[in-house]
């Protein structure tokens, strides 16, 4: 498997990573995909190692996919939830994670609902002198790198089946539309789909989109206005905010809806659910302004009715869901592979 091009020891955001090392992922990931396929779905690559899930925050999709990936390599596994810890004793989450250490730990994927906790362990490993490595699976409102890096499989593969890549996105339209102020996907997914060279397209209230969001990808375009009222808004030449969905929709390859994260939300920044649905919603009616053979994801969990209709969520025409749950497993036996291959 090509592994010539990955240095890596951590896995904490998406913000520097290399186009050669997008492709690696890509490519490690086809190559698992490809023994997913077979009867026999276990190979020994990890066998020994230990990868411990760190989840203090709850998830579904997420933890079950590092676990079977971690087991499908023939790693063993550890799975920590923090209600039933002794976090709840007064513990601190380096002391469990030097705890995971002390057991043996070869790579800590961990999740947690503050920004920073996953570079906060890296550190500390780094600091012990140890050879652990850090994955983030997401952490507060700063990245999920696992995720947009599956999404970026699902999308590749549906491009090219059998060498997804990162070229395959350019000059493709990709609007990601929902949540966006909350959302550590989005983030992520808008480092990779500008490094791919695609156009991509926010879309949201300005309660969820405001123009701020975007400095993190670039500085203000010099002159440009600062007033809400203006409906788009590109503070890179691929990136692009608007304040309506039309737009953000016309003529897009690829539809990206995010869930609205109501547990992060200290404000009150949406009239109703019902009214998002009718502005900002995905439905089969909407798609017609899309390219005819667009395709749409949504990272999950799914609020049916809101963010996408059950209609289109349930339509194997355009709807990649499904298809980004069983990516996702083929990804993250990619990044333990590729983190874990050195420490055998």
């Amino acid at each position: 498997m090509p592994t010539s091009t990955w240095n890596r020891h951590h896995i904490l955001s998406l913000a520097d990573f290399t186009a050669a090392e997008y492709d690696t992922v890509l490519q490690t990931a086809a190559s698992f995909q490809e023994v997913l396929s077979r009867r026999t779905k276990k190979v020994p690559t990890l066998q020994g190692q230990v990868v411990a899930n760190l989840f203090f925050e709850s998830s579904t999709r997420t933890r079950s996919s590092f676990e079977l990936a971690a087991k499908r390599l023939s790693a063993d596994t550890l799975n920590f939830a923090a209600a039933t810890s002794s976090m709840t004793k007064g513990e601190t989450i380096l002391d469990t994670a030097k705890t995971y250490l002390a057991m043996g730990t070869d790579i800590m994927v961990v999740r947690h609902r503050e920004a920073g906790v996953p570079n906060a362990i890296a550190a500390e490993m780094d600091r012990l002198g140890v050879r652990v490595s850090v994955l983030n699976a997401g952490d507060g409102q700063h990245e999920h790198p696992s995720q947009a890096l599956l999404d970026l499989f699902t999308i590749t593969t549906i491009i090219d089946p059998d060498r997804p890549r990162l070229e395959l996105l350019k000059g493709k339209k990709i609007a990601i539309v929902g949540d966006i102020l909350h959302s550590r996907v989005a983030r992520s997914n808008i480092w990779s789909l500008i490094a791919s060279g695609a156009e991509v397209h926010l879309a949201a209230p300005p309660t969820l989109l405001p123009k701020l969001f975007a400095e993190f990808i670039s500085e203000e375009v010099e002159g440009r206005s600062q007033e809400l009222e203006v409906r788009s808004y590109s503070p890179n030449p691929q990136l692009f905010l608007h304040w309506q969905l039309e737009p953000a929709l016309q003529n897009a390859d690829f539809v990206m809806t995010l869930r609205l994260q109501k547990e992060r939300m200290t404000a009150h920044l949406l009239p109703s659910l019902r009214e998002y649905h009718q502005l900002f919603g995905i439905t089969c009616t909407k798609l017609q302004l899309c390219k005819p053979n667009v395709k749409v994801l949504h990272p999950g969990p799914v609020n049916r009715g809101v963010e996408i209709s059950s209609e289109l969520m349930d339509d194997p025409e355009f709807s990649l869901i499904q298809s980004q749950v069983t990516s996702g497993v083929a990804v993250r036996m990619a990044l333990l592979y590729l983190l874990g291959s050195g420490k055998a």
